[in-house]
């Protein structure tokens, strides 16, 4: 299990608009990942749609949010589209990215122990590290905290490189160099 601090493992998942979601090629976004039980139940509807509402503003902080649940990726075609979902949501029917976070939990129903998803979500950073956790959150304001989390983080990220690049002396070069620099080059997301 993931805990807050450590470095996320590249991983690849099937999400929705047959999309391959891969999280190294997404490196210099932050991401915010949430794990929800169920399509089509009253809370999961509420927390995706709060997630919608406040898209433009997560995606104004370069951020890009991803939700996920074991439903199948019929499933969650039919639930983005009902729903209008701006982004994607991943299919982890295997369990293996809620293994990675630590998401799966034991519960009785019916006297019958059954497996669920813990209603979670994950802020991982630009360079891949996972730096803020929601675990078992309530979806009452949940969202709005995320929000806000993400916008103060990514204000005191802009503002220590605003300090840093207005106070880094300047020098002039001692000698020219002798080839041009190369630049790499990548696909747009």
């Amino acid at each position: 299990m993931l805990i807050v601090g450590d470095y996320v493992p590249d991983f690849t998942v099937s999400a929705t608009s047959c999309k391959n979601v891969q999280l190294k090629a997404l490196k210099g976004h932050q991401i915010v990942i949430y794990f929800y039980p169920k399509n089509n139940t009253p809370a999961c509807i509420i927390e995706n749609q709060d997630f919608a509402a406040n898209y433009s503003r997560f995606r104004d902080q370069n951020t890009i949010v991803l939700g996920v649940s074991r439903d199948s990726l019929t499933s969650h075609e039919c639930f983005k589209k009902s729903h209008v979902l701006p982004f994607e949501l991943i299919s982890d029917q295997d369990g293996n990215l809620c293994n990675l976070f630590g998401v799966l939990k034991e519960k009785q129903l019916f006297n019958k122990p059954i497996t669920t998803v813990a209603r979670s979500t994950f802020l991982i950073n630009h360079n891949g590290l996972l730096i803020k956790a929601w675990r078992d959150v309530s979806i009452k304001a949940h969202v709005h905290d995320v929000i806000d989390y993400v916008e103060h983080y990514h204000s005191k990220i802009t503002a220590s490189l605003t300090t840093a690049l207005t106070t880094a002396p300047i020098t002039a070069p001692t000698t020219a160099p002798t080839t041009a620099p190369t630049t790499a080059l990548q696909a747009g997301h």
